[in-house]
């Protein structure tokens, strides 16, 4: 027998779309549809605060198609850290426009007045911001396509762009752009990369956008794996559901909000979202140490043979690396938000980091490690770098990084496939030299001055060694 579902308990067809979100993927589901699903729920005034779920890649056709027989509906499975789980029925997806089927349809939405905020998951690559300049690349194939082809958009920011121009065309008014991504300042990113397409497709759009839209900052969290097959079966059995397109996350969750809004917002507030008048303090935080510990634990993890992240986590050795790492290089440069009790929340991303219900992939933390680390880690290595700090657990990982990308197989002989999607060919030959000090001008790490500083490069190499020669984990030995 499955467990209780909590089903939607209010009428879904008074619900209309105010939100069009760009990406409709597993942490989108866990994260903002089920904040608004509560909200939908408590407060029946908030009703025209549905979302209209657009997606744009050819790869979204099978999740389309199952949201869409299931009308959108779907559940999440919330895992608690107490071995104790719930279920909810999310009914906030109220509309759903893929372009493989009609891609004028997120256009019309873009351009609709009842769409007051149009928000985005479209991962930490997907800006288009060049790691090394930090600047917009208008040299992008696609881009270049779009540019030159306004009307028959393929990119997020050519569909953005064209959807923009009918809306100014109809008066349909001010709209906001909220990003959801996990980026240092995303809204600021988000604003830099479209406002740059704006200008050089189309100046006049550009100056109306000035005007017209806003780009809040935000800092999002909460622990999403993938769902595998495996998984849809398992949630399925154990819930007693028939979900085509189940997700299951954490029971942690946050959301803190920049409150600048161009045309309204929903009162997510009701329902714990935070809103503030500056991000800074929690995205810095919330990166710095949620999102810089996954990528420092991944790769180690991996090399070292392990695949769940919770497994990983209940091994001393290197549930000792995170919190040293957390505790001694990161907290210096961590100032705490609001009414935070630091100590309190590292011990509770330790908790988090190993919950046995949600048991991530560690494959999943490895996955797209070069948009990552621009955001999570170099930034702090960069005054590492500066204060001459000990480079000890940065140096390692560094090290491992290369090691995983170079060599692909673990301490056991297991060979693996690495997923890089902004892989170019330059970091890929620097990745392939046989000299390790090349991987350190490797894109991203861009700006940290790494072979600058002795003591930085004499600690990567001696690592790089002992990885080759010892293996990942009787290295990770030496260093506790």
């Amino acid at each position: 027998m499955g467990k209780s579902v909590k089903k939607v308990g209010y009428d879904r067809a008074t619900v209309s779309c105010g939100i069009l979100h760009v990406g409709v993927g597993n942490f989108h589901r866990a994260h903002e549809e089920f904040y608004t699903n509560e909200l939908l729920e408590a407060d029946p005034s908030q009703r025209n605060w549905g979302i209209c779920g657009a997606m744009m890649l050819p790869q979204d056709g099978a999740l389309y198609e199952k949201l869409k027989s299931q009308e959108g509906v779907y559940t999440v499975t919330v895992c608690g850290r107490d071995g104790k789980d719930s279920c909810f029925e999310i009914g906030s997806l109220a509309n759903l426009v893929w372009t493989g089927e009609n891609p004028g349809a997120i256009l019309d939405r873009i351009a609709d007045p009842d769409i007051k905020i149009i928000s985005m998951t479209i991962t930490e690559g997907g800006y288009n911001i060049d790691k090394a300049s930090g600047e917009f690349n208008l040299e992008n194939e696609a881009v270049k396509r779009d540019l030159a082809n306004p009307s028959s958009p393929v990119t997020v920011f050519g569909y953005v762009a064209e959807g923009l121009r009918r809306r100014r065309d109809a008066g349909s008014g001010a709209v906001t752009m909220l990003t959801c991504d996990n980026l240092q300042h995303n809204g600021d990113t988000a604003r830099k990369a479209f406002m740059t397409f704006f200008k050089a497709q189309d100046p006049e759009l550009a100056e109306w956008a000035e005007e017209n839209i806003t780009f809040p900052n935000s800092m999002v969290d909460r622990i999403t794996p993938a769902t595998l097959p495996a998984d849809v079966e398992r949630l399925n059995k154990m819930n007693g559901t028939d979900d085509k397109a189940p997700v299951y996350c954490e029971d942690f969750i946050q959301w803190v909000v920049e409150d600048k809004f161009a045309n309204g917002r929903p009162e997510w507030e009701k329902v714990g979202v935070d809103f503030t008048d500056d991000v800074t303090a929690y995205e810095n935080m919330k990166l710095s140490l949620l999102n810089a510990s996954h990528t420092l634990l991944s790769y180690p993890s991996f090399l070292s043979g392990y695949r769940k992240v919770d497994d990983a986590m209940h091994d001393r050795r290197i549930a000792k690396f995170v919190c040293d790492f957390m505790d001694i290089d990161i907290t210096p440069y961590v100032p705490a938000p609001g009414n935070i009790n630091l100590d309190k929340y590292k011990q509770t991303l330790i908790e988090r980091f190993g919950n046995r219900s949600v048991s991530d992939q560690v494959a999943r933390l490895c996955y797209d490690g070069l948009a990552k680390f621009p955001v999570y880690v170099t930034p702090n290595l960069s005054k590492m770098v500066r204060d001459n700090k000990d480079f000890t657990r940065v140096a390692y990982l560094l090290a491992a990084y290369r090691h995983y990308l170079k060599y692909h197989r673990d301490d056991n002989g297991e060979e693996f496939k690495v997923d890089e999607p902004w892989m170019n060919p330059a970091d890929e030959a620097l990745i392939n030299s046989d000299n390790p000090l090349d991987f350190l001008a490797l894109s991203a790490f861009a700006g940290a001055n790494l072979r600058e500083s002795p003591a930085f490069v004499d600690k990567y190499l001696h690592m790089v060694e002992a990885i080759r020669d010892n293996g990942a984990m009787p290295t990770l030995e030496t260093i506790i």
